[in-house]
């Protein structure tokens, strides 16, 4: 495995793959670490289709604007958050695993029973159930990226889809949101350009949003 500088450095969004298979050790390797992604209340609403079977991954690309790649990798991940995790049951599960693993108190379960539900009906921090699912998805499709190219597994997300017909052909239903898609599988060579990025100048602020932003005198 790489070090997680080379990770960062390495990863691109793979434009062409080959059809290889992913060795099914490596795939639940990449869900074992990708699923260590943080989420609000450790309620891990990411849900995942996991489409490997051929005529499958050609509805993708039917629904996907016809892009290659959702036929071409050997696994397409539908991304989705089920916004019924703030359901008293489903607390309860999150609570027991975490009694398991020794780390909810009593305490902490009392809360949690107290504060998820507020939480979600007055959403002080986002404007739709949505916003929040969304949120939470992307987080661990980032940590699935990461964890997948720590394994030499190339990886693209994809916004590019239309989502109603998606939707009925896979049967997600109403109550569960679609974030995105992941291609998984090995980059046809070449792999992307590096497209560069900005500096902290341009993407950070100093104190307040528009004041200027800088590390030291060594790093301006």
């Amino acid at each position: 495995m790489m070090n997680i500088a080379e990770i960062f450095q390495k990863r691109r969004s793979t434009r062409k793959f080959r059809t290889d298979a992913i060795p099914e050790e490596i795939l639940a390797e990449i869900f074992r670490l990708g699923f260590q992604a943080p989420s609000s209340y450790n309620l891990q609403p990411w849900r995942f289709i996991v489409v490997r079977e051929p005529e499958n991954k050609a509805k993708l690309r039917e629904f996907g604007f016809e892009q290659d790649k959702l036929v071409d990798a050997p696994v397409v991940l539908i991304c989705c958050g089920d916004r019924q995790v703030n359901h008293r049951g489903y607390i309860n599960q999150v609570i027991e695993l975490g009694k398991q693993e020794g780390t909810i108190s009593e305490k902490r379960a009392k809360f949690m029973h107290m504060a998820i539900p507020p939480f979600f009906q007055f959403k002080p921090c986002y404007q739709s159930p949505e916003a929040w699912s969304n949120r939470q998805v992307m987080i661990a499709v980032t940590y699935l990226m990461i964890a997948a190219q720590s394994l030499g597994v190339d990886s693209c997300p994809l916004e590019g889809f239309v989502a109603k017909p998606l939707r009925e052909y896979f049967q997600i239903p109403d109550t569960v949101d679609v974030c995105c898609l992941l291609a998984l599988g090995y980059a046809d060579e070449p792999l992307s350009e590096y497209g560069g990025r900005f500096g902290t100048q341009k993407l950070c602020y100093g104190e307040i949003y528009g004041e200027t932003f800088n590390l030291s005198p060594n790093h301006p």
